[in-house]
């Protein structure tokens, strides 16, 4: 197999709204060492991406500019010292950027199996969120079962995600969305209780359902002691995204009272072993119960590649459930 000498990918024109992302042609590029090459037939669309559009995110140092954080397809070339990939091998991986692209290199260890009976497109929705919620959820803050977790966002990539995985690992959910059929969809998922944050007052209800263990915020700003009042002795907040800003007043009192404990991570710029080893536990803990149906990919929307710019619109409305992709 071999891949051409240009393909086309989606360029950020400059930083700006969904219409500054646009296809252009640009030069294949080649396996390094420990890398394999791919031919991309899905690519997964997230916030991250949409916050490099706006040039606040940007690219780790050696990372491709071209957004795009996940995709699946076929291996096409193999680099040095890379064992137990070959062409032809069909592969669902995460990448630190390159992803809105005809061909994408991808770091063998983080390359993980297409789960059996998936398609290309289903295992493209899966490596960002499934990475960003295991680490965060289950490495970091030890949900554990009869636990209790409560995730913002419950129809977002990273809310069903976090929703499947919880219940599969023997814990209860609670989860904020913000429309009564979002709250439905959650429930189908597997939520234990769905709260419409427009018309309700989650703090008050999830403190009156007896609280949560840990917390999985995405929204920052004035949720975040919203979210500790939530918490019971001895809680975890987790925080991986500010939609509502990074910069907030708390008091820290209950946090010592309740010996809670407060952490964060972003996933893209950690070392390559951090997330190799995050794979493997993928490989053996989650992967798996794809294979069985205890966790399904939810696809809300799939674009042409070359047109991510209406991907991104789609994402930025927040009606989406589940993820948006692209197919070259």
């Amino acid at each position: 197999m071999s891949a051409p000498e240009k393909m086309t990918a989606i360029e950020i024109s400059k930083p700006g709204g969904p219409e500054v992302l646009r296809p252009v042609k640009m030069a294949t590029p080649r396996p390094g060492d420990g890398q394999v090459l791919i031919e991309v037939a899905a690519a997964g669309v997230n916030r991250p991406d949409a916050i490099q559009r706006l040039g606040l995110y940007p690219a780790p140092p050696g990372a491709p500019d071209t957004p795009g954080l996940e995709v699946a397809g076929t291996v096409v070339a193999v680099g040095e010292s890379v064992d137990g990939l070959a062409a032809g091998d069909s592969v669902c991986a995460l990448v630190a950027g390159g992803g809105y692209a005809e061909y994408c290199l991808v770091d063998a260890p983080l390359a993980l199996p297409v789960p059996k009976g998936f398609s290309l497109l289903q295992a493209a929705s899966l490596p960002e969120t499934y990475f960003t919620v295991w680490t965060n959820v289950f490495e970091d803050a030890k949900l554990a079962s009869g636990e209790t977790l409560l995730v913002h966002g419950g129809t977002s990539g990273i809310g069903v995600a976090a929703i499947q995985l919880a219940k599969a690992f023997g814990a209860k959910v609670f989860t904020t969305c913000g429309a009564e059929e979002k709250c439905a969809a959650a429930k189908t998922l597997g939520a234990d209780l769905a709260i419409n944050y427009r018309t309700e007052d989650f703090r008050d209800i999830v403190k009156d359902a007896g609280g949560v263990d840990v917390v999985l915020d995405m929204v920052g700003g004035d949720y975040l002691p919203r979210n500790l009042s939530c918490l019971k002795p001895k809680g975890r907040h987790v925080s991986i995204a500010f939609l509502n800003g990074s910069q907030t007043e708390i008091d820290f009192m209950p946090v010592m009272l309740k010996r809670l404990r407060l952490s964060g991570s972003t996933l893209r710029a950690r070392p390559l072993p951090e997330k190799a080893a995050i794979a493997a536990a993928l490989r053996e803990k989650v992967w798996p119960l794809f294979e069985t149906g205890a966790l399904k990919p939810v696809i809300d929307a799939t674009f042409p590649l070359a047109e991510a710019a209406n991907a991104h619109a789609r994402l930025e409305t927040s009606a989406h459930v589940g993820k948006i992709m692209l197919e070259p």
